[in-house]
């Protein structure tokens, strides 16, 4: 089994970081999982945010999202579905299967 790395993401500053540390990792063959919650759900709808689409399973906080007036653009996050808008229990649970978990 490949090693785990997650990522929380807190703020809307860093994308650029989040996505070069993703590319690195997922040449490595890590399984990457990344959990977008606070005002980062607006990284969500930046162009870039596609570029972790299938390099990284995409979690976002579906309170935050809600919170931040963006309830009804869940459709415009590449690379999710509906049931990647989780709750903080799911970002528990990623801490909890990753061997390496970094905080942006």
């Amino acid at each position: 089994m490949a090693e785990t790395l997650g990522i929380l993401v807190t703020t809307d500053n860093h994308l650029d970081s989040v996505i070069e540390l993703v590319n690195a990792a997922h040449e490595k063959g890590k399984e990457i999982q990344a959990f977008f919650t606070g005002a980062a759900v607006h990284l969500t709808l930046h162009p870039d945010f596609a570029k972790l689409a299938g390099k990284a399973k995409l979690w976002i906080c579906d309170v935050s999202f809600r919170a931040n007036g963006l309830h009804g653009r869940e459709d415009d996050v590449p690379g999710v579905d509906f049931k990647s808008f989780a709750t903080q229990g799911r970002n528990a649970e990623m801490l909890a299967e990753s061997d390496r978990y970094v905080v942006f």
